[in-house]
């Protein structure tokens, strides 16, 4: 029983250890990296939100377990001079906040950006940005606001049920609500620090990781137990509900344009970006060398493919007019 009593001893002796750390960590990780921009309510969030330019407005929407450092990197200030740019950290990611409660499921999630776009009086609806997991929510969003949106520009998006999903993101699937808090205040913090170059690697392959990701691109964000608390709830309600949605595809009719790293790695392609376009009329897919954070490794192909689907969808109102 001695035994018994000394492994607990040891065990809690652990993870009050690791506790510590992760919280040293956090707040070491939130002195450099301050939050950019500003917060907005919306029903179940606060959002953090960065805005640049003016002009006809983009939403930049980042996908699982990344953030709006992911577009601030180097996709914001190329379109900033044209645009008016507005990249946001989803319910929980980065510096946003999912009230407690509030379902992580795609819906929930397209209905606060909606509620975002009222709320910043976006008068001339803007075109939706969506990288990976942000896809399938720019998708969402169309499906449920269309008239809150113009266009669609996706990059790398989730579009369909992705099936098998990518050793990358193993740490990341937990799905009891308990557990996830307690690994996001222990474990999680130093078992990520071991793990992340063999993870990003996977990630950003075939490309190399960029030397400067953890601070401009906001990858040390990720190891806070939020984001990671956050990122688990993301991918174990990723599926939920999406065969409504790619049932939906058809009925569709705004324009959809996708651009996709013909190395990806975490999404395929074919599956992914031509099954969109197969199922979606109109819809378009370009194919450019790289992998699966083009955002982050080609953000002038990403801003070029931004700047000609927003300026497409301008085309019709200025004909109009």
């Amino acid at each position: 029983m001695s035994f018994i009593y000394a492994l607990l001893f040891l065990l809690a002796a652990m993870l009050l250890a690791a506790h510590l750390f992760t919280r040293k960590i956090k707040a070491q990780v939130e002195a450099a990296l301050p939050p950019q921009g500003r917060f907005v309510d919306v029903p179940g969030a606060r959002l953090h939100v960065v805005e640049k330019g003016s002009g006809p407005p983009l939403l930049l929407i980042h996908g699982l377990m990344g953030n709006l450092c992911n577009y601030t990197y180097g996709v914001v200030d190329r379109l900033a001079g044209r645009y008016r740019v507005i990249a946001v950290d989803r319910p929980g990611s980065g510096y946003s906040v999912r009230h407690d409660g509030t379902p992580a499921d795609l819906p929930t999630q397209a209905d606060a950006m909606a509620a975002l776009i009222d709320a910043l009086k976006l008068d001339r609806s803007p075109v939706i940005v969506g990288h990976s997991l942000g896809g399938a929510l720019a998708l969402c969003i169309a499906q449920r606001h269309p008239a809150k949106v113009a266009a669609l520009a996706l990059l790398a998006p989730l579009t369909q049920d992705p099936g098998e999903i990518s050793p990358a993101f193993n740490g990341i699937r937990i799905t009891q609500p308990w557990l996830q808090v307690l690994l996001g205040w222990t474990l999680a913090v130093p078992v990520s620090m071991r793990t992340k170059d063999k993870v990003l690697a996977v990630v950003f392959g075939p490309e190399a990781v960029p030397a400067d990701f953890g601070t401009r691109g906001g990858g040390l964000l990720g190891v806070r137990p939020s984001h990671y608390v956050a990122g688990c709830r993301d991918l174990a309600a990723a599926g939920h509900g999406i065969g409504d949605q790619v049932a939906a595809y058809a009925r569709m009719t705004l324009p959809v344009r996708v651009l996709y790293g013909r190395g990806d790695q975490i999404l395929n392609p074919q599956v992914q970006g031509q099954g969109l376009v197969d199922a979606l009329p109109g819809a378009t897919l370009e194919l450019i060398d790289g992998g699966h954070m083009i955002p982050i490794t080609a953000p002038q192909a990403c801003a070029d493919f931004i700047a000609r689907v927003a300026d497409e969808a301008a085309a019709p109102a200025a004909q109009a007019a």
